[in-house]
């Protein structure tokens, strides 16, 4: 890959990955996005009852599918294929779909494959406070009304949000998380989870269907330089929760779990072993010793 032709901001993020990968900094966000405003409690209808959140959701996804699906018609956002469609029947009562987060683009990579087998239509996406508070335009409506469910730092909305995971799940809908947290631009490696996500599907009662994107590099390159990537997104066997644990045990199992999967389809699509950067640097410095 040629670095020069790369734009200096697109460098500086990859530069920031390389460092915060050696450091082992894998949930935190390298995006140079400014302070996002907290998201208080009657900013967001997250169960879409108000007739004016029905309507923007409505409008939201018409505009958001035909700008992505004009996106994959003009070969600029390439979905190569699906692996793993035999289980997606694990989304028929509802599930926690999980995914390796590199993009704004990936959430729907998986909901364009997925999208059929979804019984309720809609894939609800869980999405950081700055995602719903920051963007304004185009964008912004998007993350605001795509069927999202965003974060927040404010105790009472949280407590909002949590009630609305449950009742969604429960309800037969399949949310959408990013175990890993912060999105990591064009980092194909399976990054450790947090355990929020699996607690939720526990909790709920529901199966976690792990799906992983592998890419490989076009020739072309977008507006930044890098190669065009191309997407295989790969569903997994769902995980169902073990009721005979607790739930921060069962939430653990569920989430090694599903690391392990990703890790091993890591492994068999690339050709080569997981090893994060600190982990070479440790080796290297025992070999040394």
């Amino acid at each position: 890959m040629d670095l020069t032709k790369i734009s200096p901001e697109r460098l500086e993020i990859l530069e920031r990955i390389q460092e915060y990968e050696k450091a082992g900094r894998f949930d935190e966000d390298v995006e140079n996005d400014p302070e996002a405003p907290e998201l208080l409690p009657d900013q967001v209808d997250y169960l879409c009852k108000k007739f004016k959140s029905k309507l923007s959701r409505r409008i939201a996804n018409f505009i958001g599918d035909r700008y992505f699906l004009k996106l994959i018609k003009k070969d600029i956002l390439v979905i190569d294929g699906v692996t793993g469609k035999e289980h997606l029947s694990a989304l028929k009562n509802g599930a926690i779909v999980t995914c390796n987060h590199f993009s704004a683009f990936d959430n729907y990579i998986v909901f364009h494959c997925i999208r059929k087998a979804l019984p309720r239509k809609y894939l609800y996406k869980i999405i950081r406070e700055g995602n719903y508070t920051n963007f304004p335009g185009l964008y912004g409506f998007l993350f605001r009304h795509c069927n999202t469910l965003p974060l927040s730092r404010n105790r009472r909305t949280m407590m909002n949000f949590m009630s609305a995971v449950n009742t969604l799940l429960k309800r037969g809908e399949s949310i959408l998380i990013y175990p890993e947290q912060g999105m990591w631009w064009n980092y194909k490696k399976p990054r450790p989870f947090k355990v929020g996500g699996f607690k939720m599907a526990y909790r709920a009662g529901v199966p976690v269907l792990p799906t992983f994107i592998t890419m490989t590099d076009d020739t072309r390159l977008d507006g930044d330089g890098y190669p065009i990537q191309r997407h295989t997104l790969h569903i997994m066997p769902p995980i169902y929760p073990d009721t005979t644990l607790g739930e921060k045990a069962g939430a653990e199992k569920m989430m090694n779990e599903a690391y392990a999967l990703c890790k091993a389809k890591y492994e068999e699509v690339y050709g080569i072993p997981l090893v994060y950067a600190e982990e070479e640097k440790i080796t290297e410095g025992t070999k040394e010793e």
